[in-house]
């Protein structure tokens, strides 16, 4: 699983969606995923945007949405911890599109943040059907982190000087 996403990072020449692409493919392998994103965090901004969708229809990459302090920001944000929630009444309680990531046959959810040098870089996020989410696949996205971490700062400097 590892070898074809650095495979891809290493021909991803600058162009950070080609790694995405890879890490999307090493999440469904690894914890499956019908929805997979991965966003980026600015706390200093106060923002989230979206840097990659498996469902560009459904989740377009786009704009940029502001950070809510609540549970699940502090949870993730804050602290730095995966979230899972294995049901529809878990993605309610934290997610306001919770009625259209139902609508795409998705009732359960794993945040993985992504954490360099002690700053939230952003988070990969896997949504599939209910109940989807046990330990063993908990345990198993732990793997995502560091690849998630080579996209992320690839991003970073694939943007570095467009402000």
């Amino acid at each position: 699983m590892l070898e074809t996403f650095h495979a891809a990072l290493a021909r991803a020449d600058g162009q950070p969606d080609t790694a995405m692409a890879a890490l999307c493919q090493l999440a469904q392998s690894a914890v499956g995923a019908k929805l997979f994103t991965v966003t980026t965090v600015d706390q200093k901004e106060g923002v989230a945007r979206r840097l990659y969708s498996s469902m560009p229809d459904a989740y377009p990459v786009s704009g940029t949405k502001p950070l809510v302090d609540d549970d699940w920001s502090r949870h993730v944000i804050g602290q730095g911890k995966i979230f899972v929630g294995n049901s529809a009444g878990d993605l309610a309680a934290v997610f306001s599109d919770n009625e259209l990531i139902e609508s795409l046959g998705c009732q359960s959810v794993i945040n993985v943040p992504i954490v360099v040098d002690g700053e939230i870089l952003g988070t990969i996020n896997c949504l599939d059907v209910a109940g989807h989410y046990t330990p063993e696949r908990v345990a198993a996205a732990e793997i995502l982190k560091l690849p998630g971490a080579a996209c992320l700062m690839l991003h970073r400097m694939a943007t570095r000087g467009e402000n």
